[in-house]
């Protein structure tokens, strides 16, 4: 997936099956991250939970992928709050789909993990903007200032 790339994917939330074509008309902000209830993906979730309604007034979506179980990211949703949908990608198909898993190591043992990562989805469905291996200070605001400037471009 690359800038200029359309944007087609589906995802199991707690509601039940999320598409793209759904969301056609509005901006997505699709990010990637770790696991549920770790603290760099908490701080990331409540910044994106903190500024929902500012992404609302800029039509944009919010969606939160892990490859969580949904019982996990309810938990998840339910414990912070959560006011956006969160997508268990549990087969890692939206993952490969955006090219986000990488090899990562802990304690000197290999796995293969999700790159942190962020992704600003147009209102026709194509791949405007990304950002990857995200540093969670600062970056739910970085977003949203390219937020705004699409939707004035597109005013």
């Amino acid at each position: 997936m690359k800038i200029g790339d359309k944007v087609s994917f589906k995802g199991k939330t707690k509601e039940g099956e999320l598409s793209s074509n759904t969301l056609l008309g509005k901006n997505v902000v699709i990010y990637f991250y770790p696991k549920d209830n770790t603290p760099g993906c908490t701080m990331e979730s409540k910044g994106f939970r903190d500024h929902y309604e500012e992404f609302l007034k800029n039509n944009t979506e919010i969606i939160g992928v892990s490859r969580d179980s949904i019982k996990s990211h309810c938990n998840f949703i339910d414990k912070h709050k959560l006011n956006f949908p969160l997508i268990s990608d549990d087969d890692g198909a939206l993952c490969k789909l955006f090219g986000v898993l990488k090899e990562k190591s802990m304690m000197g043992k290999k796995y293969i993990g999700i790159d942190r990562s962020t992704f600003l989805v147009d209102s026709n469905g194509i791949l405007h903007q990304e950002w990857r291996d995200v540093s969670v200070l600062g970056h739910v605001k970085a977003v949203l200032t390219a937020v705004s400037s699409l939707s004035k471009d597109r005013a």
